[in-house]
């Protein structure tokens, strides 16, 4: 095993076109700007059914989620990948399909999206200031 220290362009192809299956074992991740890239290079993806993982990886079509509590369990997701190749293949070409078309503008309107969703949700209907009542007159009975 060689650690390479971080890559970039060329180098990171080169690296991710060297793997048979791509293996993240970042309990803690939530972006997963690797994964993404292994898809994109064409790779299955094994990662921990927690956190970012749980939104790039769908178990079974391109890649495999395993429980991170459960030690066994990655080795077993990565030993089924190696076991059989077909299926490892059909994963890459999965994930790969996933992620075409994937540009930093389409993730920033994504973004853009949920947030415009999440400011919305709950939000009381919008009252004019001078119909509010309560504040002006809990404010004015401090004085």
């Amino acid at each position: 095993m060689t650690f390479t220290g971080p890559l970039r362009g060329d180098a990171l192809a080169d690296a991710y076109a060297m793997l048979d299956v791509f293996v993240h074992t970042g309990a803690a991740e939530t972006f997963g700007q690797t994964l993404q890239e292994a898809h994109a290079a064409g790779l299955p993806v094994v990662a921990p059914a927690t956190g970012g993982p749980l939104d790039l990886v769908s178990p079974g079509l391109d890649g495999e989620l395993y429980d991170p509590a459960a030690p066994l369990a990655l080795r077993a997701a990565v030993a089924r990948l190696h076991a059989d190749r077909a299926l490892a293949e059909r994963m890459g070409s999965a994930g790969r399909l996933r992620v075409e078309g994937t540009t930093w503008e389409s993730v920033g309107d994504e973004l853009l999206a949920h947030h415009e969703t999440a400011r919305t949700i709950g939000a009381p209907p919008a009252v004019p200031r001078t119909a509010r009542t309560g504040w002006h007159e809990n404010v004015g009975a401090r004085t």
